[in-house]
């Protein structure tokens, strides 16, 4: 990971979210030292953009490998030490994420795998966060993330060979966001069973503090804010 990249990258990010969103947090709990697993809901592809702004700490995300095919973005994604995840290569991203745990890193993941449906709601979980949890016993951050996903805009750009990477992006307005307390993920991360209902406890208290956040923009609830 080039350092100063990823530094000042957060730093443009942080300038776009200072314009252009009315980004408010509220922390259940401060982000425990050392490695953590940062899991949070995908309602679009701006989400991965936002995350690193939680802390000052590098985050290495897990980004769709198509994002990687980008002329330019590819580059930039690289340097700033972000992990590709396509079907063809989904062991050796986890390989790669359990190794950056086990160097106290910490890392981002968007346990459903792909955007969220724009209706409304959230896909089933799949099982790498919970395993990278078992496996290396990183402390799991649930965040759920809410803004009106009616605001939300389809674009498609020309990736490497010809194809297109398309997905939606939320561009400007109101973003909340609500982390929670850590979870500690224990059981056999070979054991289907015990990783899915890992996966499916997980995904249920990301969805209900993207439920929180919801409530707190539209004023359902109080806006305090816990500092770090």
């Amino acid at each position: 990971m080039n350092i100063f990249l990823y530094r000042l990258a957060r730093n443009a990010i942080r300038a776009y979210a200072t314009f252009l969103f009315r980004l408010r947090t509220h922390w259940h709990a401060p982000l425990p030292p050392g490695r953590k697993l940062l899991a949070a809901n995908h309602p679009s592809c701006m989400d991965a953009f936002v995350i690193p702004l939680l802390t000052k700490m590098e985050i290495s995300i897990l980004i769709s490998g198509k994002a990687f095919m980008v002329p330019l973005f590819s580059a930039l994604l690289r340097r700033c030490g972000q992990i590709p995840v396509s079907e063809g290569n989904g062991r050796e991203a986890m390989d790669e994420a359990r190794r950056r745990l086990e160097q106290d890193g910490t890392v981002a993941i968007f346990p459903e795998g792909r955007i969220s449906p724009q209706e409304g709601g959230h896909l089933p979980a799949r099982p790498g966060a919970a395993r990278l949890a078992m496996l290396t016993g990183a402390p799991i951050i649930p965040i759920g993330i809410y803004y009106p996903r009616e605001k939300n805009v389809y674009i498609a750009s020309r990736i490497t060979g010809g194809e297109e990477s398309d997905g939606y992006w939320y561009l400007t307005g109101p973003y909340q966001i609500t982390v929670g307390e850590p979870m500690y993920l224990t059981g056999d991360p070979d054991n289907r069973e015990q990783v899915a209902e890992a996966s499916a406890r997980l995904m249920d208290e990301i969805a209900r503090l993207a439920e929180e956040s919801r409530l707190r923009m539209h004023r359902l609830i109080p806006a305090t804010v816990i500092a770090k």
